[in-house]
C-alpha cells in the first residue's frame, strides 16, 4: 500500500495528486474517497488540475471526463479509459492499493 495523507487532509471536492509511476490522484467525493492514473488518456495533462463534478473528472485540457468509480471516459477526444485502485482507510490515515497494468490484447 501507498500510504496518502491523512483522511482529513483531503476535503470535500478536493484531489491529492502522487508522484510516481505512474503518478496517481486521490479524490474526495462527498466523503467517498476514489483513486486513478492521474494522467489523461487522450493528451498528458494531470487529472487532480481538473474540474470534479460529482464521481466525474473533468481533463483541463480537452474536457474529457472520467467517472471515478470506473476510469472509463464520458465521451471524446478520450477513448481510453484511467486505472482505477482501491483506496483504504486505516487508522485515520488514507492508502492506495496500486492496481496491476492490464495485459494488452
Amino acid at each position: 500500500m501507498i500510504p496518502v495523507c491523512a483522511l482529513g487532509d483531503i476535503h470535500p471536492g478536493e484531489a491529492v495528486r502522487l508522484d510516481g509511476e505512474p503518478p496517481i490522484s486521490v479524490f474526495n467525493v462527498d466523503g467517498e474517497l476514489y483513486a486513478i492514473d492521474d494522467t489523461c488518456t487522450h493528451q498528458d495533462a494531470s487529472l487532480a488540475d481538473g474540474w470534479l463534478d460529482g464521481c466525474l473528472i473533468e481533463c483541463p485540457l480537452h474536457a474529457s471526463c472520467f467517472d471515478l468509480r470506473t476510469g472509463k471516459p464520458t465521451g471524446p477526444p478520450a477513448k481510453v479509459p484511467v486505472r482505477t485502485h482501491q483506496v483504504v482507510v486505516q487508522d485515520g490515515h488514507i492508502y492506495v492499493v496500486v492496481a496491476p497494468v492490464p495485459a494488452v490484447t
